[in-house]
């Protein structure tokens, strides 16, 4: 079997690439691109019209029952899937190399991150990229200014407090809060 090649897939794939990867210089390439986008996007006053560049970014057509408030940040865009009935609030950055679900009717309030990539913990390979997906799944409610990190699955129903910085998976019918983010009780 030939494994990928592509600096992409081979990030989807839970590879680490490293700064001097000779496809490094596409994912900045490929950024960019997406900002010319993001750009109509943030100055757009038409919610019709924010769902369509949303779907230009993605690659996929944002239901009409979802909505985005402007500005909102995403590196690359492709690795977005969003569901139906989605409220997407101010200033939220996604970097999506690792691959964002978001499920349908979620909330997600303002200045919320949800970053699938990072890099390794050790000074020499620092400048390397690793990624890892974010799930969020129905009916999920993410509060201001919380920050989802990389491999982490937002549980059904579950409400992540404001200010929360998320590290580990949030079982269905819960909510967390702190830094890290831990079980504050469980909801009906």
């Amino acid at each position: 079997m030939k494994l990928p090649t592509d600096v992409f897939a081979r990030l989807r794939n839970g590879e680490t690439i490293p700064a001097d990867d000779p496809e490094f210089g596409k994912l900045m390439d490929a950024s960019f691109a997406t900002r010319k986008l993001l750009l109509r996007l943030n100055q757009s006053a038409d919610s019709a019209e924010a769902r369509q560049l949303l779907s230009q970014i993605t690659g996929n057509e944002i239901d009409a029952s979802t909505a985005i408030f402007p500005p909102f940040h995403v590196n690359y865009g492709r690795h977005t899937k969003i569901g139906k009935r989605v409220f997407i609030n101010f200033d939220c950055v996604f970097l999506d190399l690792g691959g964002i679900t978001i499920e349908d009717d979620v909330f997600i309030a303002p200045r919320v991150s949800l970053l699938t990539e990072g890099h390794p913990v050790s000074p020499e390979n620092r400048h390397s990229l690793t990624a890892a997906p974010v799930l969020i799944k129905r009916n999920a409610w993410i509060g201001a200014n919380a920050t989802v990190m990389q491999g982490v699955t937002i549980g059904e129903n579950a409400v992540v407090a404001a200010g929360a910085v998320v590290t580990k998976d949030v079982p269905d019918n819960t909510i967390v809060g702190g830094v890290p983010a831990r079980i504050l009780k469980s909801i009906a």
